[in-house]
């Protein structure tokens, strides 16, 4: 085991610090009232049960065309007309973000935070989807130091992520997800 004592630490958000919304089709569907199984769509954990996700994969369509799909879906299920992908997370998610958190992740989040380690997160669409309010609605997030959001800066995490790893001294980089990245940087 190495004696180095690691820096900082920088996750994405969705799908490495929070359940993705594939997990928590049940929690979507109680929190808008839907029969379970209403949504049958899983994306990158059952491809075959969702055409419109294999056409994202195949460059057919973007990310926030899929997502702003399945938003426009989604309320039409519950009756309303939803347009932007905040809408959706922030209703699916219902009164408390807290319920998404993966536990593990706040593990991994608090003993880093504990042990001196700087935190922050690089996401492609944090606010976006979760909405402006969303950073006071979940207290964990005023452990991070810094949160760089591709909302505002327009540059996806794939983009930011060797800018943020050349400006330490040493980086270890390990992909978590196709887009999220976990940087152990030391001295």
């Amino acid at each position: 085991m190495s004696s180095v004592k690691p820096q900082a630490l920088v996750l994405d958000f969705g799908g490495v610090v929070t359940r993705t919304l594939f997990e928590t089709h049940a929690l979507t569907e109680q929190v808008l009232g839907l029969k379970p199984g209403t949504l049958g769509w899983r994306g990158p954990f059952d491809p075959a049960s969702d055409p419109l996700w294999r056409a994202m994969q195949a460059d057919e369509i973007s990310e926030r065309d899929y997502w702003k799909t399945r938003t426009s879906e989604v309320g039409r299920l519950v009756g309303e007309d939803w347009h932007d992908m905040s809408t959706f997370v922030q209703r699916a998610r219902g009164a408390d973000p807290q319920a998404v958190i993966r536990p593990e992740a706040e593990q991994a989040i608090r003993i880093a935070h504990d042990a001196g380690v700087r935190l922050a997160i690089l996401s492609n669409e944090l606010e976006l989807f979760y909405g402006a309010s969303f950073r006071e609605r979940l207290p964990m997030l005023s452990l991070f130091e810094t949160i760089i959001d591709a909302t505002h800066t327009g540059m996806p995490v794939a983009a930011i992520l060797p800018i943020a790893s050349r400006t330490c001294a040493t980086a270890i980089a390990a992909k978590l997800t196709h887009d999220a990245a976990l940087i152990a940087a030391t001295a």
